[in-house]
């Protein structure tokens, strides 16, 4: 069992069946979260990466232009 990262609730899942990448939802506040390591088992919300993502993504075609 391991918990949330935004509501701290606890999220009950077979720690053996995840994978790295892999999307699971918080039953009690509804967050989408990523497990981003396995050993420990870490979750990090899921969009938090996506918006990361997006700004590489508006610098790099920045750069592109000049």
């Amino acid at each position: 069992m391991v918990n949330c990262p935004m509501c701290d609730s606890a999220i009950d899942v077979e720690e053996e069946e995840l994978d790295e990448g892999d999307i699971i939802t918080c039953e009690e506040c509804g967050t989408e979260v990523r497990v981003v390591g396995l050993d420990p088992l870490e979750l990090e919300g899921a969009d938090e990466d996506d918006e990361d993502d997006e700004d590489v993504d508006e610098e790099e075609d920045g750069e592109r232009w000049k």
